[in-house]
């Protein structure tokens, strides 16, 4: 049942955060109370404690990049969800794949942002780009932000089907 809720939540944020660049209130709370009530009604105080950890892990991990203003408060409380609903040890996890993949995202758009996609893809271009150092520029019309809702749902993927692999 938790594992159904958890791919619900992360659908419709998904959806809304590459839609309108925002992870709704009305989506995550409900699943940080469904995991803190499901886990409550079955373990009693030490299932309250495994969810109510795995929120407050959740929450802490994205709390100083959103404090830097890395990203939004909803990226912060849809992994809170995502540790309600799992668990730390989970939570974890599903922080270590969101950040690699965040990481990857983000190399990309600083490739397309500073036109180096082209060195990428010819080798030979970039050889003699690099031999003259002619040829770098930087497209400052483009923006580095990218919705991080998507990082998190397929970190939040590879945690589910990979578990603590890497």
């Amino acid at each position: 049942m938790v594992y159904s809720i958890l791919g619900i939540v992360l659908v419709i944020s998904f959806i809304t955060d590459v839609r309108n660049r925002r992870i709704l209130n009305s989506v995550t709370f409900p699943a940080m109370g469904i995991g803190l009530l499901y886990y409550t009604m079955t373990l009693g105080l030490k299932g309250f404690l495994f969810s109510g950890a795995g929120l407050l892990v959740g929450f802490a991990l994205l709390l100083i990049p959103y404090l830097l203003g890395g990203m939004g408060a909803g990226d912060v409380k849809l992994l809170a969800a995502v540790g309600a609903l799992t668990g730390t040890s989970f939570v974890l996890h599903s922080f270590f794949y969101t950040a690699l993949i965040g990481g990857i995202i983000g190399l990309f758009l600083i490739f397309k942002r500073m036109s180096l996609w082209k060195y990428v893809t010819s080798p030979t271009y970039a050889v003699s780009t690099l031999m003259t150092m002619k040829g770098f520029t930087i497209n400052k019309e483009s923006k580095l932000t990218f919705p991080y809702g998507v990082a998190i749902t397929f970190g939040t993927l590879c945690a589910a089907f990979l578990g603590g692999v890497v």
